[in-house]
């Protein structure tokens, strides 16, 4: 009797997402756990450092640290690795990493995402009601 090898995720293909996730919502998760779903690859997600995120979001941005954004992400069960980049965007990174396919929400179209000339890009559709956005400022009313 024997037993089918698996290979460790950690020498699997690289399935790629990246943003700033700074309030973990659903959309999020949906997200992660579609590139999880892809197949047998390990799910590397890049995010932005303080700085770059406040050079893209503005000055009251981030909510939580990069330290905080990263140690959330890492409990998330479809996420193997987690990477702080501090340009604005991960295209060094995505570079570095040669991922298998880049993964981003619906909010974008494949011929504007980063790397799109490293990678195929996948769009995951966003689950209706949830953006970082809308939670902040339902937040502060």
């Amino acid at each position: 009797m024997s037993e089918e090898y698996v290979v460790p995720r950690e020498f699997r293909e690289i399935v790629f997402t990246n943003g700033v996730f700074d309030i973990l919502h659903k959309g999020h998760i949906e997200l992660l756990k579609y590139c999880y779903d892809i197949g047998k690859s390990t799910v590397v997600v890049g995010i932005n450092s303080d700085e770059s995120t406040k050079r893209l979001k503005g000055e009251d941005r981030p909510v939580n640290s990069q330290d905080v954004r990263k140690r959330n992400l890492e409990q998330i069960p479809y996420v193997d690795r987690v990477i702080i980049f501090e340009e604005d965007t991960p295209y060094e990174l995505i570079k570095e990493l040669e991922p298998y396919c880049i993964v981003k929400g619906g909010d974008y179209e494949p011929d504007d995402v980063v790397g799109k000339d490293i990678a195929p890009v996948y769009i995951v559709p966003t689950v209706e009601g949830y953006s970082t956005t809308k939670i902040i400022e339902e937040m502060s009313q």
